[in-house]
């Protein structure tokens, strides 16, 4: 089977694509998604590919983008509702919460929501307070909706395929920061990541560092740092905020007694406050050290450039952490 290297954009176009042959009933919508061809490229090429009833660009507002989705989805088609970046995600939450997540409960069953909302997250670039956020966790804090949040441009492609095929709502960000970054991916129209599975992207023995999304690329550069001094870090890549895979973060945590949990999100009631939790309850007599948290500071994003790198991760904070631990 062919590898070709490939940034994350490309490797998500190529799902879209591919899911869009497999499965009349998959159309794309959102702002810009059509003639504009995507604000980040990802839909490059659909339009002339598929056409206007597949490829459909809405007007701007993300509450009727999101709402029309799941009227679609429940009507039998299986729409990726692109909203243009998950700070606007905010203005659709009716339709994202209380109605995608919970339709299927709250009908017995009778109705299903495959739905997919396709979203670019991550702070930085200078976008300021408004247009720079990573509130994965809040979506994952609601029973019925999937969180996806890629790191690779692999596991994109694998992960958006599964979502466009699961028969629940799935909401899937991708990082900003992530999108030109390029990376191996098989030529296979039916390379899946299965929903709730998280990923070793590193093994070691001396730390568990738990992460998603681009905080994988920061892990990633401190433990190889980090190895240059004998500390041997596994790097583990949830991948899904929801369902959690626990039980992967708990072998590598049984394996190396200590964790420090990386994420680009802010501190309160976060994804490293859950894994925090859930090691303190399951796996406290593993437990060597106090967990450490690596994550934005606890501020709106500031616009100068020196000021808003200052309140963000990076791998040095990463290593930081990990030496308190060891």
């Amino acid at each position: 089977m062919a590898v070709k290297n490939i940034p994350m954009r490309e490797a998500l176009r190529q799902a879209l694509y591919e899911e869009m042959l497999r499965d009349e009933r998959v159309f794309i919508m959102g702002q810009e998604v059509g003639e504009w061809q995507g604000t980040h490229r990802v839909t490059m090429g659909l339009l002339n590919e598929f056409g206007k009833k597949r490829v459909r660009d809405t007007p701007i507002s993300e509450m009727a983008i999101a709402g029309a989705a799941v009227g679609a989805a429940m009507a039998g088609l299986r729409p990726v509702a692109e909203l243009m970046t998950i700070n606007f995600a905010f203005l659709s939450l009716d339709a994202i919460i209380n109605h995608a997540a919970k339709i299927h409960y709250m009908f017995n069953g009778q109705f299903k929501v495959p739905v997919v909302f396709r979203a670019a997250s991550g702070w930085g670039n200078q976008a300021t307070a408004t247009h720079s956020h990573t509130p994965e966790p809040i979506f994952a804090h609601f029973p019925g909706l999937y969180v996806g949040t890629p790191s690779t441009p692999a596991d994109a492609k694998g992960m958006l395929k599964t979502a466009i095929r699961s028969d629940n709502p799935v909401l899937f960000t991708e990082s900003i920061a992530l999108y030109p970054k390029p990376g191996p991916v098989p030529d296979d129209v039916d390379l899946l990541v299965p929903i709730g599975k998280a990923d070793i992207k590193r093994e070691g023995k001396h730390v568990t560092i738990a992460t998603y999304a681009r905080g994988v690329e920061w892990s990633l550069a401190a433990a190889k740092e980090l190895e240059k001094e004998g500390i041997e870090c596994e790097v583990v890549d949830m991948r899904w905020l929801r369902p959690l895979d626990t039980a992967t973060l708990f072998e590598s945590f049984k394996k190396t007694n200590r964790c420090v949990v990386v994420e680009e999100s802010l501190p309160m009631y976060s994804f490293g406050s859950e894994i925090a939790a859930q090691l303190q309850e399951n796996m406290f007599d593993y437990m060597d050290a106090p967990i450490k948290r690596v994550h934005a500071m606890d501020v709106p994003l500031p616009f100068a450039r020196e000021i808003e790198l200052m309140a963000l991760p990076n791998a040095q904070k990463v290593i930081n952490a990990v030496k308190e631990i060891i």
